[in-house]
């Protein structure tokens, strides 16, 4: 799966469990550690759990693909699904705005799914409305 097809799914698994303000930066002309940040807010424990157990359980069911490296435990403020390619930040509302990632990633465009894309992102995401 290339990096922004999976970009993007992980935007749409994170949706599926009500994570808030999800961002995508293309960082691939500002870094050479990763293509894309997924950036999203989940409210409580409870919350960030479901949302990150969302990405890696389907991601592993569907398409055999799992993070290369995990940061941060159920109980963290901030954790990290490193897929390589992809670096998915899950975080509280408090620490996101004290790191502010998209602002120390400024000069990184947002990435945003075509028409074609968003259809494909759709049907192969597990419940997904036909």
């Amino acid at each position: 799966m290339d990096s922004k097809k999976l970009a993007l799914l992980c935007r749409k698994l994170a949706e599926n469990k009500k994570a808030e303000n999800i961002v995508i930066l293309d960082v691939r002309k500002l870094s050479s550690v990763t293509d894309y940040f997924v950036i999203a807010s989940g409210g409580s424990e409870p919350h960030m759990r479901a949302i990150v157990n969302e990405i890696t359980g389907t991601l592993w069911d569907d398409f055999q693909v799992r993070p290369r490296r995990v940061e941060g435990g159920p109980a963290a403020a901030w954790q990290v699904l490193d897929f390589f390619d992809v670096i998915v930040h899950i975080m509280r509302d408090e620490v996101r705005e004290k790191y502010n990632l998209e602002s120390l990633w400024g000069d990184a465009p947002r990435a945003r799914a075509s028409r074609a894309r968003k259809r494909a992102v759709r049907k192969i995401s597990p419940g997904a409305a036909p």
